[in-house]
């Protein structure tokens, strides 16, 4: 995940980040859901968190902001569920 590089790809939007990383999100979710469960909430946590720090660098607005972009992302999230795999299993970035 740490080669993905998202805060650098400011320039793409929200679904070209999902075509992107929704195929390896997909794959880890197989293996760490059958073998080491509890890892697999807290790597899609960070990916939750990779996403936050992306919104940050892309919304100007965002940028001092930690919780108003995790709010952004997460009303994001409750408008489009499908957008994330992890998204479809409830592992969502809190919204107000």
């Amino acid at each position: 995940m740490r080669d993905w590089k998202l805060q650098l790809k400011a320039e793409k939007d929200l679904t070209d980040l999902s075509n992107m990383f929704n195929s390896k999100i997909i794959g880890w979710i197989n293996f760490y859901g059958k073998f080491y469960k509890s890892e697999m909430y807290s790597t899609l946590r960070h990916i939750n968190k990779a996403l936050i720090m992306w919104a940050r660098k892309k919304y100007k607005r965002l940028a001092r902001h930690k919780k108003r972009a995790e709010y952004f992302l997460g009303r994001i999230a409750k408008q489009n569920p499908k957008l994330f795999k992890h998204w479809e299993l409830g592992i969502k970035p809190t919204a107000e």
